[in-house]
């Protein structure tokens, strides 16, 4: 089945409900049916009236078409509207108009066909318009299940949870705190606000890197937070250029000079970094034990425990640690085999 074929008809029959020109053409311009979406300013300076005047117009122009739609009087609307309705139940029951329309077309859509979408939601009494704004994409839903008030105050209720738990959550730990019927329906609902992102099934606030990383430092970081152990700066852009962010064609030495840069990255071997929240530290193995020796006092620590505890904050060999304890100028023996700081 042509889909693409099946939506336009449903516009044009939708049109030929409409009698007077100027009312198609107000509908028309309004949603952007063939071509760029206009305003009302810019539709009234056009027809020469007032913009409360293509407002009213508008308004009784919808009102005709739903009251039409739902007397089934519109020849390939209730088609055009079960293939909406279809793959938005594959969808989450709600979705981004893009998206919707990308599925169904099995391409991206472009603008006019988006603006078509819409309106047959607009007039069908199946489906539901959310209005895009500064919070909210603009995207459908099945009436059924909520009005765009409704489908609005869900998509908040989510993203509070989410501010309150200042961290990025997973579907299940949202799903925990909710009343949904299913975890693909909270899916369904974030992805519709523009103050939500998502990175490996955890969703959190756009403006946190872990899950919308928008430089090399922070998808370095994600990379790592997600490794949960260290890495080597050749694997770490390896990883990068297999991830799902969004770019994601970095060279290796551009990760190389972000981690020599980035304090939240710890230099702990040859070329193998960790985050310092790991509890590694910066500079050469003698200087760490020279810190764990302070920490420690005068009674000083055994060979194994300094080893034990240098290896808990770099990724060398034991070796090195026992060669650097072997710096006479820089530690002493206390008793047989306890060392102090000189």
């Amino acid at each position: 089945m042509d889909y693409a074929e099946t939506i336009r008809e449903a516009i044009n029959n939708s049109l030929a409900i409409i009698e007077q020109e100027r009312e198609k053409e107000i509908i028309s311009r309004r949603y952007g049916l063939n071509g760029h979406k206009e305003t009302l300013e810019q539709i009234g300076e056009m027809l020469t009236i007032t913009r409360e005047r293509v407002r009213q117009l508008e308004k009784a122009i919808l009102i005709r078409l739903r009251i039409a739609a739902e007397e089934n009087r519109i020849s390939k609307l209730a088609p055009a509207e079960k293939i909406m309705i279809r793959n938005l139940t594959e969808m989450g029951r709600v979705a981004r108009t893009s998206e919707l329309a990308k599925k169904i077309l099995g391409r991206n859509a472009n603008e006019t066909e988006k603006a078509q979408f819409n309106f047959i939601a607009e007039i069908s009494p199946s489906l539901t318009v959310v209005n895009e704004n500064d919070k909210y994409h603009n995207s459908i839903g099945i009436a059924e299940y909520g009005d765009e008030k409704t489908i609005r105050n869900k998509i908040d209720e989510i993203t509070n949870i989410i501010k309150a738990n200042k961290q990025a959550m997973s579907l299940d730990e949202l799903d925990a705190k909710l009343d949904y019927e299913h975890p693909s329906y909270i899916e369904a609902i974030a992805s519709l606000s523009k103050q939500l992102s998502s990175l490996n099934g955890q969703w959190g606030l756009s403006k946190w890197p872990t899950v919308n990383p928008k430089n090399i430092r922070d998808k370095i970081y994600v990379v790592l937070e997600e490794n949960k152990e260290p890495m080597h700066f050749s694997a770490i852009a390896e990883a990068i250029s297999k991830s799902d962010f969004r770019r994601k064609n970095v060279t290796v030495q551009a990760i190389h000079n972000e981690l020599i840069k980035d304090q939240r990255f710890v230099l702990i071997g040859r070329g193998i970094y960790a985050l310092d929240s790991w509890g590694y530290e910066k500079g050469t193995v003698s200087d760490i034990i020279t810190r764990i020796l302070k920490e420690a006092g005068s009674e000083g620590l055994s060979r194994k425990e300094i080893v034990k505890q240098v290896l808990r904050r770099r990724k060398v060999k034991e070796t090195t640690v026992l060669l650097n304890l072997q710096n006479k100028q820089l530690y002493k023996r206390v008793g047989r085999d306890h060392f102090t700081n000189v």
